[in-house]
């Protein structure tokens, strides 16, 4: 995976296919777009010859605009986990906008988009058509240089300060995980559970309880990747669980698998990923 300077992406529940097989960059926008647009990514493969491999992400409170083969799309906030499988080869294009963004480009509640994925033009207007004829090529600029042509013109005049400040409250949120709960965030914010709850349906589309959850599964799952933690009752109560079946009952809804499994599916992974580097010596450069 290349990153050009942005933090490590967190969700991705099985980083990587075999060597050689699987490109996953980002890119920041362009200064002028950066106030509402996160990152640009770009995703290919190349399994000829290979069986097809799913792919799942863990659900972020963001609003995606993808571009794939004749399709341009824009997708709300999955409150799933989204998987997809891949097989021979071919590339998406992404922008995944900053969270609370999106109303920029579109006035309606972004929390009417959850769980939907619908074509661009909808929401973005038939220019959306320059996406996909001609159809993109396969290399990250393509789409950067592309979506950001259509993006800038679209652009308010100026930045929406509610949103920045919802903005401000999730990243608090993915931050720490010692926030639990809604109450902890008015409390710490000043703001009321109405206010709150009324804005995050209109600007993030979910709702903060949603967040808070999504955001410690997230570092659950990045902690058992990482190794700093085991699936065990001390990880439970480092996420602000007092039950620990509680955690498991959480985890396995959004995970697919309990904690224990996912380590163990884990494990399997670097085997494979190791006997495939040791068959064909290739290495992990895309």
């Amino acid at each position: 995976m290349t990153e050009h300077g942005l933090g490590a992406a967190r969700g991705i529940l099985h980083p990587g296919l075999a060597p050689g097989h699987f490109v996953h960059e980002r890119r920041p926008p362009s200064p002028d777009l950066a106030p509402w647009i996160e990152h640009h990514w770009f995703v290919a493969w190349d399994l000829r010859g290979q069986a097809p491999r799913s792919q799942a992400t863990l659900p972020h409170p963001n609003v995606h605009l993808v571009v794939e083969g004749d399709e341009a799309q824009v997708c709300g906030v999955q409150r799933a986990r989204f998987t997809r499988t891949l097989a021979g080869c071919g590339h998406v294009h992404g922008v995944k906008f900053r969270v609370a963004a999106f109303p920029a480009f579109h006035a309606s509640p972004v929390a009417d988009l959850a769980d939907r994925q619908i074509d661009a033009r909808q929401v973005l207007g038939d220019e959306v058509q320059r996406l996909i004829e001609p159809p993109m090529a396969g290399t990250p600029e393509a789409g950067w240089e592309r979506m950001e042509a259509l993006l800038r013109p679209k652009l308010p005049p100026a930045v929406d300060v509610r949103a920045e400040r919802l903005a401000e409250i999730v990243r608090a949120i993915g931050a720490d995980p010692a926030i639990t709960t809604v109450d902890q965030v008015c409390r710490a914010t000043g703001e009321s559970l109405r206010r709150l709850q009324r804005d995050f349906h209109h600007y993030v589309g979910a709702s903060p309880k949603w967040v808070i959850a999504r955001y410690r599964l997230h570092e659950a799952v990045a902690l058992l990747q990482s190794g700093e933690a085991g699936p065990d009752a001390d990880l439970a109560q480092r996420l602000g669980y007092f039950d620990q079946a509680h955690f498991i009952r959480d985890f396995r809804r959004l995970v697919g698998e309990t904690p224990g499994a996912y380590v163990e599916s884990l494990r399997r992974d670097a085997d494979d990923v190791g006997a495939a580097k040791s068959r064909t010596g290739l290495t992990d450069k895309p």
